[in-house]
């Protein structure tokens, strides 16, 4: 099996155990062993199925402004989660091609493999749910089959996306393209670069 389709795989069974509880407050169980490439894919996933439905839950129309500011505040750290997860995955990949001797004529990549697998723990979300609106029986056939139209188009988006990413560490691993990693180095949530913060610390 390739590497993609590992991927996949795990995520498919992290968003079917988030689901089992469907509940943001649920405790991960993480059947693979701590700190290995899987344990950390299906963590990936389950920190994406709770920000998922995260954002569903702040798109309440009366939800009340504190309940949404909660939840806010948790949409941000979990991002920054994901983000570090992310970081951390593409480590994996740095140290495992790292003695790739690159071709003279390879090329960088517009992403890094992580952040394809990031797409690809995202677009498992997205058929889960698609595929639960073509189940629904209280709605319409022209809903069911809108969301079956839709879910069509994720199907050949995971098929590509896969190709795509296992074609890339393929590349990387011959030596055709290279890795360059760039840290996300996100502002919103350091006291040190986000102003509203580090100026209200100055009032103090």
């Amino acid at each position: 099996m390739l590497f993609a389709e590992l991927c996949y795989q795990i995520f498919e069974e992290s968003t079917s155990c988030y689901h089992q509880k469907d509940c943001v407050d649920a405790e991960m169980v993480n059947p693979y062993e701590y700190k290995s490439i899987e344990y950390y894919l299906f963590l990936k996933n389950w920190i994406d199925a709770i920000q998922w439905h995260l954002e569903d839950m702040i798109r309440e129309l009366d939800i009340e402004p504190v309940k949404a500011l909660e939840i806010k505040r948790r949409i941000d750290q979990l991002n920054q989660r994901r983000t570090d997860l992310v970081e951390l995955l593409d480590g994996y990949f740095w140290n495992k091609y790292k003695d790739v001797k690159t071709l003279s004529s390879a090329t960088v990549n517009t992403e890094s493999p992580a952040w394809a697998i990031d797409r690809l723990s995202i677009l498992c979300l997205k058929i889960y749910h698609i595929s639960q609106e073509t189940q629904r029986g209280e709605v319409t056939q022209v809903h069911v089959k809108a969301c079956e139209d839709k879910l069509s188009v994720l199907l050949e988006q995971k098929r590509d996306l896969i190709r795509a990413i296992d074609q890339l560490l393929d590349d990387i691993e011959t030596g055709h393209k290279y890795m360059k990693v760039y840290k996300q180095m996100k502002m919103y949530n350091d006291p040190e670069l986000n102003p509203v913060l580090y100026r209200k610390g100055q009032e103090l």
